[in-house]
């Protein structure tokens, strides 16, 4: 990787930062004369390079620069038992009909189905149900384990897999949600579900800690 090049006011901030840690952002821009806004891209670049480290309601310190960024190295460590959500399940003997308005009624975008023992047998999607409705079926009288996903076609993730894998797995397979297993002797006992949203309050909880 080539070596990131500092404009002259992110020089200066290197500087105040070096003499004056640790220090605010808003501190900082009221040295330059300028509003903590302004300046924010310029420390964001500063901290990811590694020149800066952040801790909320303390300010900036002077690092140096580092082979890894700590902003990388925290993302690398974020794992899915820190932001999974409680799975919404549903009986694998359970009518279209009903998990249409589960689905509903729990505001979410996928079912996991499981059997008597709570372990994964399928997952159902908004897009699953939505063709089944469509045409003149009873929908009181099909169960959803005819119509779900099955293994092995069901791409799941565990409490300890690393965010950023689990991430390019929702993304590759394009699915709203994974669900988080644990491997038992019966089979993949479903202990949680991984969204696109708790995807997003990682970063932005990452954002946080480090100031950006």
């Amino acid at each position: 990787m080539s070596p990131i090049e500092l404009n002259k006011r992110q020089d200066t901030i290197l500087q105040i930062v070096k003499e004056n840690g640790p220090i605010t952002g808003e501190q900082i821009a009221e040295r330059l004369n300028l509003t903590r806004a302004t300046l924010r891209p310029d420390l964001a670049i500063l901290t990811m390079a590694g020149f800066l480290d952040a801790r909320p309601r303390v300010g900036y310190f002077y690092s140096g620069k580092k082979t890894m960024t700590t902003v990388t190295e925290s993302m690398m460590n974020l794992k899915v038992k820190d932001f999974q959500s409680l799975p919404v399940v549903v009986s694998e003997n359970m009518t279209v009909y009903d998990a249409i308005v589960h689905m509903f009624l729990e505001d979410v975008g996928t079912l996991f189905v499981v059997d008597e023992n709570t372990m994964l047998q399928g997952v159902l999607s908004r897009k699953d149900l939505l063709r089944t409705s469509i045409g003149s079926q009873d929908l009181n009288t099909i169960p959803v384990h005819i119509i779900m996903t099955r293994m092995p076609n069901i791409v799941y993730c565990k409490k300890t897999d690393s965010l950023i894998v689990a991430a390019k797995k929702l993304i590759e397979r394009q699915v709203d949600s994974l669900p988080v297993v644990h491997e038992t002797d019966k089979g993949l006992e479903i202990v949680g579900r991984l969204t696109k949203t708790n995807i997003t309050k990682a970063f932005i909880s990452l954002a946080e800690t480090h100031d950006l």
